[in-house]
């Protein structure tokens, strides 16, 4: 994999009530990717820009939902998300506390 590629993957962390609960009680973190990265390329790009080990990548494929944009109706965009656990041991901070 080239090490550009693994730079473009994670697109941002993805903060919710139900990610921040997941971290809290078995380690998992999760993320907004491309829409075309696999589960190898996440875990390689994990473990590159944060400096810890990935033990399982599960990514899940979210719908853009219907909306309507005044009188006009439209469609969100479709987007991926990926829940990586973490060894134990390892965690990553995003506040910097």
């Amino acid at each position: 994999m080239k090490e550009e590629r693994l730079y473009q993957i994670l697109v941002s962390p993805h903060v919710s009530e139900k990610a921040s609960a997941m971290a809290d009680e078995s380690r998992h973190v999760a993320f907004v990717v491309r829409p075309d990265a696999t589960k190898t390329e996440i875990r390689a790009a994990v473990e590159k820009l944060f400096s810890v080990e990935v033990e399982a990548v599960q990514v899940v494929n979210m719908r853009g939902k219907m909306k309507r944009f005044g009188k006009t109706p439209g469609k969100r965009n479709n987007w991926k998300k990926a829940y990586v656990q973490l060894k134990p041991g390892h965690d990553i901070d995003f506040v910097g506390t």
